[in-house]
């Protein structure tokens, strides 16, 4: 165990953590990011009372409160930044485009069921998002569906944010007026989400690099995965990809970030081009 200066990691140390958090959840931390590390980690350390990276390893690996602490390395390496209706071109092409078919697709068969799965949502703005849309699609015939919106995350802080549904005005800094007036709650310079809304999303817990987890989630029309497959080395893209593409049903929808790519990573899903972006598909 290499101690040294607290505020810098050792080579050694950072290829364990780096190792552990890999394998933990499937994040990958490049050589050129080991600042990451020591900026992320810097305040674990202090709060633990621990002298050096070295420490902070052997704590995770053996201590009787590692369990405990996973929960927090996972919230301080993962990037928690988003909004409402984050990237909006490529959300009109999923209101106009993806979804309605899948919903014509569905009546056509006799099941009025719909099922999103949000892949990596944060506190909660992503799924809140697309119930909103699903609202606004469906109108007056939402009733008559059953639709489900299940919301995962790494981490529980975040995940426990997303179920209180109370957000800043930053938060729907990209979020039409008419929307925040229809479907928020002003309260002491806070929009608190509506309960019919809040209805339609199922929060939970899970890792992307469990297979078993993702096994229990439920077949998906749609799943939204965006700007989280960039932590993920190829190896890990692939299962995750792999995963995504059993769960969802025939002819249904993958959107990941709109700066992200299948290329070179997977060829099962059928690309199709929009002016908001690309959207892959289970070929039915």
């Amino acid at each position: 165990m290499n101690i040294g200066d607290p505020g810098r990691i050792a080579e050694d140390d950072f290829s364990r953590l780096r190792d552990f958090i890999y394998a933990q959840c499937g994040i990958y931390i490049p050589d050129n990011r080991r600042y990451l590390l020591e900026n992320r980690l810097a305040n674990r350390l202090k709060t633990l009372n621990l002298k050096g990276f070295g420490e902070y390893f052997f704590y995770l690996k053996y201590d009787h409160g590692h369990r405990q602490e996973l929960p927090r390395l996972f919230e301080v390496i993962t990037t928690n930044e988003t909004s409402f209706f984050r990237n909006t071109s490529q959300l009109k092409v999923f209101q106009e485009r993806i979804l309605p078919g899948i919903l014509e697709k569905n009546r056509k068969s006799g099941c009025k069921n719909l099922h999103i799965w949000s892949a990596g949502c944060s506190t909660g703005e992503e799924p809140y998002t697309l119930a909103i849309i699903v609202r606004e699609v469906l109108k007056l015939e939402l009733p008559a569906w059953n639709v489900r919106i299940t919301a995962n995350d790494l981490s529980e802080s975040v995940l426990g944010a997303a179920r209180r549904g109370v957000y800043s005005d930053y938060s729907l800094r990209t979020t039409p007026k008419d929307i925040v007036k229809k479907y928020f709650i002003e309260e002491a310079g806070r929009f608190k989400i509506h309960q019919d809304l809040k209805s339609l999303v199922t929060f939970g817990q899970l890792n992307l690099n469990d297979r078993m987890q993702l096994k229990m989630v439920p077949r998906s029309d749609i799943i939204f995965c965006r700007n989280v497959i960039i932590y993920f080395d190829d190896a890990m893209k692939k299962r995750t990809l792999s995963a995504f593409y059993d769960n969802l049903v025939p002819g249904g929808a993958l959107f990941i970030g709109h700066s992200e790519s299948l290329h070179h990573i997977s060829r099962t899903f059928k690309p199709t081009h929009h002016p908001g972006g690309i959207v892959y598909f289970k070929e039915e």
